[in-house]
């Protein structure tokens, strides 16, 4: 058998869901393991254009299964409206195809305005939050907090610990932030209409993957932002609240044996930002408008101009080390071929010293970026489906970024299409 986690290399937004959606032809199940509705995975197919959030990115392919993990932060409301969208472009999602761990945590109304409620107070000091209610959710969950899924099978019982939850958030919604707090009957109303919506798709997902494995089924884990948001290893306080690292993937999905062996992590061919916190290689002003527009870059949750810059290959190849990746699939290469330059950021100058090395979070405040420039290639590049049919110059520049992260490249991508792929294959490379 063979397992595949495919993850962000670096802050978000590097084009997971089109990979995923092309590779789940080779997979029988896909797995979400981590994140919440503040996810942004645009998907470009034959069945037409969608952003998704919740959903995970294997659910336009016939025959696949789709899975919630243990690990992802379950927002019934937003879930189901997700669904009917899809679902209203023409996608089946039953029980069949789309499945639910019972072990995964209900993000309720509260974790949202608790979200929203912060940042607030923080002002000019907050985090970027999507106000999508991730950060208090996963804190709740750590204090054992929180509804599991499974839960809804127990009304009586989830009823009682609502209560007993609700009373603890209305003590911090009200006298900590002073805003209006929730009654029992609101909750039970909203579960009532988003809960039991979701409630046919909630199982023991667990057993069903054990089962799978034994099958000799394979399975693809999909990850949520970037190795630069994960919690322990990003750029801590601007980070998710949860783990996007391919090595969670096993716990988060319900499946702890599972050894994926491979890991593609995605990475744009320039690096964007969705949010605050240091992000060393920005460009600003008429040069980053012009990136921006070329690539589109607009969040897909939030609809948030993107902060962007030239490809960090400090951040890139940090991002290659602490996701162990094996292979990386560049995206967005067809952007670039506006430039008659193209900018990389090859290091960092911090103190007056210049380091290749990815920093402590809170050295990165005070760095700037050393830049170096490639030769563009001028054309467009977007129906190209071979390598060496590639410009010159755009092939030397994938050559450059391969060997500054230090893994091969073996996906290029020149569009967002799913057939706009470039398979590189480097033993039967012509040149």
């Amino acid at each position: 058998m063979s397992h595949c986690a495919i993850v962000g290399i670096n802050w978000g937004d590097e084009g997971k869901g089109r990979m995923v959606d092309l590779l789940t032809e080779e997979y029988d199940i896909v797995v979400r393991f981590q994140g919440g509705g503040n996810a942004g995975h645009t998907v470009i197919n034959d069945k037409g254009k969608f952003a998704l959030h919740l959903l995970p990115s294997g659910i336009f392919r016939e025959g696949v299964v789709n899975i919630l993990g243990n690990g992802v932060a379950l927002d019934p409301e937003n879930l189901w409206k997700e669904m009917e969208q899809v679902m209203a472009q023409g996608v089946d999602i039953t029980p069949e195809n789309l499945r639910i761990s019972d072990r995964a945590s209900l993000l309720m109304p509260w974790h949202r305005l608790l979200d929203e409620l912060e940042e607030k107070r923080l002002r000019d000091k907050k985090y970027g939050s999507t106000k999508q209610g991730i950060a208090p959710f996963y804190s709740d969950k750590y204090q054992k907090k929180t509804i599991m899924a499974g839960e809804l099978f127990y009304p009586e019982r989830m009823k009682q610990h609502l209560k007993d939850i609700l009373e603890w958030k209305n003590l911090i919604i009200e006298n900590v932030y002073g805003a209006k707090g929730y009654t029992i009957e609101e909750i039970m109303k909203w579960a009532d209409d988003f809960c039991e919506k979701i409630k046919p798709f909630i199982c023991d997902t667990g057993d069903y993957l054990r089962q799978a494995e034994k099958e000799g089924k394979k399975i693809l884990f999909e990850a949520q932002l970037g190795s630069l948001r994960d919690l322990d290893y990003g750029i801590y306080p601007y980070t998710t609240s949860s783990n996007t690292m391919a090595a969670y993937a096993p716990a988060g999905s319900g499946l702890p044996s599972a050894r994926p062996d491979k890991v593609i992590g995605v990475v744009k061919a320039y690096s964007t930002c969705v949010g605050e916190g240091p992000f060393v290689c920005e460009m600003f002003g008429d040069e980053a408008e012009e990136l921006r527009k070329a690539g589109a870059e607009y969040g897909a949750k939030t609809g948030r101009p993107r902060r962007v810059g030239p490809l960090d290959t400090v951040a890139t190849r940090y991002g290659v080390q602490v996701q162990a990746a094996t292979e990386v699939a560049l995206t967005k290469l067809d952007v670039l071929s506006y430039m008659d330059r193209i900018p990389v950021c090859t290091g960092y100058e911090i103190d007056g010293e210049v380091t290749d090395r990815f920093p402590f979070p809170m050295a990165m405040e005070d760095a700037s970026p050393v830049i170096e420039y490639m030769e563009g290639w001028k054309c467009d590049i977007s129906g190209v489906r071979r390598w060496e049919d590639l410009p010159p110059q755009a092939r030397a520049y994938v050559e450059y970024v391969e060997k500054a992260v230090e893994c091969p490249i073996t996906y290029v991508s020149v569009g967002p299409e799913r057939d706009s792929m470039i398979y590189r294959n480097k033993e039967t490379d012509n040149d």
